[in-house]
């Protein structure tokens, strides 16, 4: 079996084992579209709501859009999504 063959068969065993685990639901909050997601990565998609909204209300305070240092946070847990587990992030967040 070749290197790249392997490699793919490891990562969609890990895939496997993980989304055994993937029991919390979360919902597009505009399509009302679903996935089911581990609680890592529920702690994660819950933070950056509370996030958003935090800096949402930190910009409006100071008048300036995009101030917030909070929009980094927001950023990582979309980076977070989009590196490991696309599909929930495509569903979920874009």
């Amino acid at each position: 079996m070749g290197l790249i063959k392997r490699k793919k068969n490891k990562m969609g065993q890990l895939k496997q084992q993980t989304m055994i685990d993937a029991t919390e639901e979360r919902k597009n909050r505009f399509n009302g579209e679903s996935s089911l997601i581990t609680p890592h990565e529920a702690k994660i998609h819950d933070d950056i709501f509370i996030n958003e909204l935090a800096a949402t209300l930190e910009d409006k305070e100071v008048g300036i859009d995009g101030h917030s240092k909070l929009w980094n946070r927001v950023r990582d847990g979309l980076n977070y999504f989009r590196q490991h587990n696309a599909e929930a992030y495509m569903v979920l967040l874009d």
